[in-house]
């Protein structure tokens, strides 16, 4: 699986992570409302739809207007979609899994996550937290999905920018670039986090 390809036909993504399209900037929010309805998304609130839909506008967002939007995009991610409460930078780098899940459902309406139980259904890949090392301030995170490799790299700098100490100025999340990488191809990305 390349970026813009949905592991499976019957996943859905909801409104409030949708927005996220539309909101991620004040310029351009009318032509990229415009490019969701082209593709069959018309977000209204409680509503849900087909992933593919959602990738196909993300695909040709890309195309015209390049991929700074899609970074823009995942981090508008933060403040749209529904995310589990979390404390620290571990722990948000964590939730991301979790609430890539929340967001999502198979077409009979059932969630991808069970907040009861915790358990998660499999169809829409990963965000994996695979290193976390607080004195060495550097992490890595595997992202095994259909998303762009940019709004990847957007969730994951604006979940790390909310949760900084004051102490951190900066925190740099590039690609690991001797890994796969979706843009080249592969299944997956991988992030290395540095603060």
């Amino acid at each position: 699986m390349a970026e813009f390809k949905a592991f499976a036909e019957h996943i859905e993504v909801n409104a409030t992570t949708v927005l996220s399209f539309i909101y991620s900037m004040k310029r351009g929010q009318d032509k990229r409302l415009a490019l969701l309805e082209k593709h069959g998304i018309k977000p209204e609130e409680g509503g849900w739809y087909p992933q593919q839909k959602w990738l196909d506008a993300f695909e040709e967002l890309s195309q015209t207007v390049g991929d700074m939007n899609l970074l823009l995009i995942g981090m508008a991610i933060i403040e749209n979609a529904d995310f589990p409460p979390f404390n620290s930078l571990k722990e948000g780098l964590e939730v991301i899994d979790v609430a890539y899940h929340m967001n999502h459902r198979d077409q009979n309406g059932q969630p991808l996550f069970n907040p009861d139980t915790g358990e998660k259904l499999e169809g829409i890949g990963c965000y994996d937290l695979q290193y976390y090392n607080e004195e060495e301030q550097t992490a890595i995170m595997y992202c095994r999905n259909p998303y762009p490799s940019k709004f990847d790299q957007g969730i994951i700098t604006a979940l790390c920018r909310r949760v900084r100490p004051d102490s951190i100025k900066t925190i740099d999340v590039r690609p690991d670039l001797d890994k796969e990488r979706r843009p080249k191809g592969g299944d997956s990305c991988t992030f290395i986090i540095n603060w």
